[in-house]
């Protein structure tokens, strides 16, 4: 039997926000949680999930109209990161920003659209397993998350046939086509078990590793080509990155992706990493943001403010008006799961390729939102807009002869954009990896226009 654990709905100021009940969901109190089950689940293969696993998440119902507005799943990379860095940095009602404790978002994604925030897979934040070892693919992640979906509707049916959405960041490029790949498939069963089948609408990715492999060479031509001006590394050391680039290419196709050989991906991998990534590691610079330095212990992820929100969630009044399970007790949260992340790398996740999920979604009509910060170096501008130049289907022709157009946010330039036939690609700038930290205002706007089957 699945299981998945409802955290109760953070209060809104009431000077700013009204209040939604949360009896209203199910229920629950402030200091109480629900867990959610459905019997028909075990009973369909390809549906159930082998192992008792248990998913946490956050749910927020949204600030304008609860009753009507579409539904939207978030989860954040890693693999192995949780989606309170999502919720706590970026999107969320409330930001945990400094040690003052959480603070009113007035751009949370919940201001049209009802939210959750998945902890994912089992292991990560207050998720968890009863046994066995922690989920080491995206496939494996995927059944659990399809699982989750389903019981979620059957159990909060208001939202039933609500247009869905699956969004997120980082190895979300990865997760989120997979994910919407096995729920779009998972249809068919719940038909045929009399449930209601799940409307899937769009996928939002943010600054994604969709394809490592193509991501690799880009490495070297964003910090050494007019992609950033002037361009961050010396010369010497950007012929030497270009160089590597078709050894790189040449290794990690064959032992990566042809045929996974595991200890043959492994130095392949770590060759591409220290030709092609470690040079501007080395800098200093922040990763996810070329114009910041990298502070703070490994655990910030360059962001030193996240301590706050370990601490936080490390708060005992906290973690019993969120239900978190007693099995945490006397245990530190974490904003990266290590178990996970060296699984999935272990299993070749990484190079799995996952365009053929996103070109299959948009052939059912299954809207596809690539946007990406422009000062992102690990998920960055170049990278992205290639594979998606590059991506095989109906549309291809199409979306290769448009140009690049300015978007705007309230008569201001945010980004340049090209969309046709259900995939749109958009740049924010001044963004880095997480778009909504850096760009409040213009990622909620983007959303809003998104959900609303408006053009940027």
């Amino acid at each position: 039997m699945s299981e998945v654990r409802l955290s109760p709905v953070f209060n809104q100021p009431s000077s700013t926000i009204p209040s939604t009940s949360i009896g209203s969901l199910s229920s629950l109190s402030s200091h109480s949680f629900t867990s959610l089950t459905h019997p028909a689940l075990p009973h369909h293969q390809d549906t159930s999930i082998s192992t008792k696993r248990h998913l946490f998440f956050y749910f927020f119902e949204s600030r304008n109209d609860p009753d009507e507005d579409d539904v939207v799943l978030w989860t954040n990379g890693g693999p192995g990161a949780s989606s309170a860095l999502g919720l706590f940095m970026e999107l969320g009602p409330c930001l945990i920003l400094d040690d003052k404790g959480p603070k009113f978002n007035p751009y949370s994604w919940n201001s049209n659209a009802n939210m959750f925030f998945i902890e994912q897979p089992a292991g990560v934040g207050f998720s968890y397993a009863d046994y066995g070892g922690p989920v080491g693919t995206t496939e494996e992640a995927a059944k659990d998350v399809a699982a989750f979906v389903v019981i979620f509707f059957e159990n909060f049916s208001k939202f039933k046939g609500r247009p869905f959405h699956l969004s997120g960041e980082s190895y979300g490029g990865r997760y989120l086509p997979i994910f919407a790949s096995e729920i779009y498939d998972q249809n068919t069963k719940l038909v045929a078990a009399g449930l209601t089948p799940i409307n899937l609408t769009s996928v939002m990715i943010g600054n994604g590793l969709s394809d490592f492999f193509t991501m690799l060479p880009a490495y070297h031509d964003f910090v050494c080509t007019a992609a950033v001006s002037p361009p961050i590394l010396d010369i010497a050391t950007c012929i030497r990155m270009k160089r590597a680039i078709p050894r790189c290419q040449k290794w990690s196709k064959e032992a990566c992706i042809d045929i996974y050989d595991g200890l043959g991906c492994d130095a392949a991998t770590a060759f591409c990493e220290a030709e092609l990534m470690m040079p501007y590691i080395l800098t200093g610079r922040n990763p996810y943001d070329v114009n910041e330095k990298c502070i703070g212990e490994t655990d910030d992820i360059c962001y030193p403010f996240t301590k706050h929100i370990r601490a936080y969630l490390d708060t005992p009044s906290v973690r019993k008006t969120l239900g978190v399970d007693p099995i945490f007790q006397g245990r530190n949260f974490t904003l990266a799961d290590e178990p996970t992340y060296f699984a999935f790398h272990a299993n070749g996740d990484w190079f799995r390729q996952t365009y053929l999920h996103i070109a299959a979604l948009l052939e059912r009509s299954v809207r596809v939102l690539i946007f990406v910060g422009a000062n992102d170096y690990i998920c960055n501008v170049i990278g992205n807009e290639k594979w998606t130049m590059e991506l095989e289907w109906s549309g291809a022709e199409e979306f290769r002869s448009l140009g690049l157009r300015e978007w705007e946010v309230d008569g201001k330039r945010a980004g340049v954009t090209r969309t046709t036939r259900g995939l749109t690609y958009a740049t924010i700038e001044e963004a880095g990896h997480m778009v909504p930290y850096n760009k409040p205002k213009e990622a909620l706007e983007m959303v809003n226009r998104w959900l609303s089957g408006k053009e940027l």
